[in-house]
């Protein structure tokens, strides 16, 4: 019989689909098919288990002979391949009819190869992204956190587009809420809302730009947003001060010599702090206790301060760039703890600051001084380093014991005193 009408190669489609076409060998075709992709050869046998009899009469019409009797069922692909041949029905053999029959097959290697370049393709605009992020771009490409979020290159490359987009923005100054960046700069006001991919992506991103450490939570997830000046309002935003003046109010408190919380919005709208240059010196801790202490001890005499209350909120950070920006030296204390580490660590990806009494010197002294009325409890969590004082960071790992601001409190009170500036 001469072939029909839209043959291949010679091949005769019409019998090619009443005999290797038939659904009981559809298990054989898969089977060669994934031989071809891997680019192995159709040599040897493939063995079917428990086959049902409308599999065992296919192989039988194509070999022209029962298979043997037995729980499964195997094939000799290079007999299939000489039949084919012999018929007539595929005179380039086995593979030439399985695309015959399924169309095209694409090696693995070039289908790994094409998707690869696909997603470099997706990955293309993190090279925009500046020096500061760099680290982060790099590690996005290996990670899998955008072919997790993606799925697929086609659809990660309007995500990294997007994600760029909001980083290259980013810090916001002044702070701003969430959902007035993303209608500013992305699809619209919704495009950040929490759970969605773009988020997921912009917060990894924000995290790296500011340092900010690894958490979880409500609490968590608003302070890493506002680390890069994204806001969920601009009122649960606070910082706790002291002897900061500027306004009446301010000035009031001051003169009281009493602590005074600024809101965000406060600090933005209405610029609280003087409005001439501070040249002298603010000094910072991490503990509400310390300020308090101060306070209470000195009053209108304590030198202006500024308390983190932890990482620094976005409150924090855009009072603390106003101060250095106008010739503030801010100098900083925290708990001689890797949580304390990592506050100072934040703190100077977004502010020049000075160590105030925190320096490998001082955590020794007060390891002795501690160590002299009661036992310090043990540091825990991973180390961090302390570029500001290396020695720091060591003499942590080789105490092993964590000293909070509290236990050196009368020390940072003298530093604070009239006697000693």
């Amino acid at each position: 019989m001469p072939p029909e009408a839209g043959d291949r190669a010679g091949i005769d489609t019409g019998r090619l689909g009443r005999l290797l076409g038939d659904p009981g060998l559809a298990w054989l075709v898969d089977r060669v098919r994934q031989r071809m992709t891997r680019g192995r050869p159709l040599t040897g046998s493939v063995t079917l288990s428990a086959p049902d009899a409308s599999q065992r009469l296919a192989v039988e019409r194509l070999l022209g002979r029962a298979p043997r009797a037995g729980g499964s069922l195997s094939i000799r692909l290079d007999t299939v391949d000489a039949v084919l041949r012999r018929s007539g029905v595929s005179p380039d053999g086995l593979a030439a009819a399985v695309v015959a029959l399924t169309g095209p097959v694409a090696f693995r290697a070039e289908v790994r190869a094409e998707e690869e370049r696909a997603w470099a393709e997706a990955y293309a605009p993190l090279g925009a992204l500046g020096a500061g992020l760099a680290p982060w771009a790099e590690r996005v490409r290996g990670d899998g956190l955008v072919r997790r979020l993606a799925r697929t290159p086609e659809a990660a490359g309007p995500l990294v587009q997007a994600a760029v987009r909001a980083l290259r923005a980013l810090p916001a100054s002044p702070p701003i809420s969430r959902a007035t960046f993303a209608a500013r700069n992305l699809s619209g006001a919704h495009a950040l809302d929490e759970g969605t991919p773009l988020a997921t992506l912009v917060l990894s991103g924000i995290r790296s730009l500011t340092g900010f450490p690894d958490g979880s939570g409500a609490q968590w997830l608003r302070e890493a947003w506002a680390s890069a000046g994204l806001l969920k309002d601009d009122l649960s935003s606070t910082v706790l001060t002291l002897n900061l003046r500027g306004t009446p109010p301010l000035d009031w408190m001051a003169d009281a010599g009493e602590p005074a919380v600024l809101t965000l919005r406060s600090l933005t709208r209405r610029a609280p702090v003087a409005a001439v240059p501070v040249t002298g010196t603010v000094y910072l801790c991490e503990n509400p206790a310390v300020l308090s202490a101060a306070a209470d001890t000195l009053g209108p005499a304590c030198p202006p301060m500024v308390c983190l209350q932890g990482q620094p909120s976005a409150a924090a950070l855009t009072l603390l760039r106003d101060l250095s920006a106008r010739g503030a030296d801010l100098l900083y204390h925290g708990d001689f703890d890797w949580g304390g580490v990592r506050i100072a660590a934040t703190l100077a990806h977004s502010v020049p600051w000075r160590p105030w009494r925190y320096e490998a010197v001082h955590y020794r002294a007060a390891v002795a001084a501690v160590a002299a009325v009661a036992e310090a409890p043990e540091l825990t969590g991973p180390p961090v380093a302390t570029p500001w004082d290396p020695a720091l960071a060591a003499a942590l790992v080789e105490h092993g014991v964590r000293i909070e601001e509290e236990a050196v409190l009368d020390d940072l009170l003298a530093d604070l005193g009239p006697g000693s500036r």
